[in-house]
């Protein structure tokens, strides 16, 4: 059921596991734990982890593996990927990891897949990424591995996905221009849109996710999930200090540079050109940054506008305390 005016909108998280300079990509590791039960207690739907690989910025590197430990340590959230990159990895051994998180999770795993490596080529070569495999025929595969249904004749015929009386979790398909979305429809399953680095709009990719759905058991209506770059502090001001953070991070980045996040005050230090100011001003316009109140008007607007089931949010922050500050008071102005 799509989102409107006067209903409680469903939030989540998406957590990269950012590592912040003058800190460490173990401490990040550790601190998702903090997050996943902050989310729990303020009714967040679900905690989502994304692969990214070979980026000093980034620590979640391996999701199954913060989706059992995030998992463990909380009781009621939903934990899964957001996803895992579907060309990095053998089907089979990604459908043996998540039907063993859901047989030591029931009803709590979500498998969100992506078509992209998530890295850049040296990452995707050292990962030996299948790339040259449709990623159509890898999802299905990836559902034969876990119903054991090759047909005869197959050369997979047989071989499946242990513990074959866990179910694999419900799988949602994610895009960033809309590439993904009649797939994700037609196979019955959910969609979720990245807008929080994408500059194409999400209405379109939803509008196809539902014109082509074909109902499922995990899915007997369509759920599309928008995902959004958020920093939400008690004022706009210091709402604004703490996203230098990510203008500068994002500048990296399509730089090439894939450093840890730098402190709000060395952003606001680093001489940006007319040009790179420019960039961020784009940039920016992915970007939801406010006081609580801002910040529930600029979400609800963007969930209406796209008809999104739900919000998931990102929060890169360089100080700890502030990027879990910005999740209170999102969950609390929706509250």
């Amino acid at each position: 059921m799509q989102y409107k005016t006067g209903m409680r909108l469903p939030l989540s998280i998406l957590d990269l596991a950012p590592v912040a300079a003058g800190s460490s990509a173990c401490t990040a590791l550790h601190r998702c734990v903090d997050l996943a039960r902050l989310g729990e207690r303020l009714g967040y739907v679900r905690h989502w982890f994304a692969e990214h690989h070979s980026m000093p910025s980034v620590a979640s590197a391996a999701p199954e593996i913060l989706i059992a430990h995030v998992a463990a340590a909380t009781t009621r959230i939903r934990v899964g990927s957001g996803g895992i990159m579907l060309p990095n990895h053998a089907p089979l051994r990604i459908a043996e990891s998540f039907h063993a998180l859901a047989a030591l999770h029931p009803g709590r795993i979500d498998l969100g897949i992506g078509r992209a490596p998530g890295s850049d080529v040296a990452a995707s070569r050292a990962l030996r990424a299948a790339g040259g495999d449709a990623i159509g025929q890898q999802l299905s595969e990836l559902l034969a591995f876990s119903r054991n249904d090759f047909p005869p004749g197959h050369p997979y015929r047989g071989v499946h996905a242990e513990p074959v009386d866990a179910a694999l979790p419900p799988i949602w398909l994610l895009g960033s221009s809309g590439a993904s979305a009649r797939m994700a429809g037609q196979a019955g399953m959910g969609y979720s849109f990245a807008s929080h680095f994408s500059p194409a709009p999400a209405a379109p990719a939803f509008a196809a996710y539902r014109a082509a759905f074909q109902a499922s058991a995990d899915f007997p209506q369509p759920h599309a999930i928008l995902g959004m770059s958020v920093v939400c502090a008690p004022t706009t001001e210091e709402a604004e200090y703490h996203a230098a953070t990510m203008d500068l991070a994002w500048l990296r980045i399509r730089r090439g540079e894939f450093l840890p996040l730098p402190s709000p005050d060395e952003a606001l230090a680093y001489p940006y050109s007319a040009a790179e100011r420019e960039a961020i001003r784009d940039y920016r316009a992915l970007t939801v940054v406010g006081d609580p109140a801002q910040v529930r008007e600029r979400i609800e607007r963007a969930a209406r506008e796209c008809r999104a089931d739900e919000v998931m949010i990102v929060s890169n922050l360089h100080d700890p305390a502030a990027r879990l500050r910005s999740y209170e008071l999102v969950a609390s102005a929706f509250a």
